[in-house]
């Protein structure tokens, strides 16, 4: 069954915004690790973004793989990028990860791609 990913994409990120009107201080401490782990270092944006890719299948965190999909997108990844960084989490978590890969994984880079074309 093929999942509506920019209705989950959208759905996340709505989500943070309504918690945060109750629960501000939390959001915004979360949002700030996430701002710091994700800036330019000695690795690329993009390189950690691949790598919360593979996390995520790995994981098999539905909202975190279409998040990280379409931020790998922003920051330059390729769909042949995005499809190595989930083989290597295929490579530990075996065939769920798989299983995310060829559908979620797989419907996310569809829908996203031509967003960044």
């Amino acid at each position: 069954m093929k999942r509506d990913v920019r209705e989950i994409l959208n759905s996340f990120t709505q989500g943070l915004g309504e918690l945060a009107e109750t629960n501000k201080s939390n959001v915004n401490a979360f949002m700030r690790l996430l701002n710091t782990g994700y800036r330019e270092g000695a690795l690329s944006t993009k390189t950690k973004e691949l790598m919360s890719v593979a996390i995520a299948v790995y994981n098999r965190c539905e909202y975190c793989i279409v998040y990280h999909v379409y931020k790998s997108f922003e920051y330059g990844a390729t769909r042949e990028e995005i499809i190595e960084a989930a083989m290597v989490a295929v490579g530990f978590g075996g065939g769920p990860s798989m299983a995310y890969s060829v559908t979620l994984l797989k419907d996310a880079i569809d829908e996203f791609e031509k967003d960044f074309k």
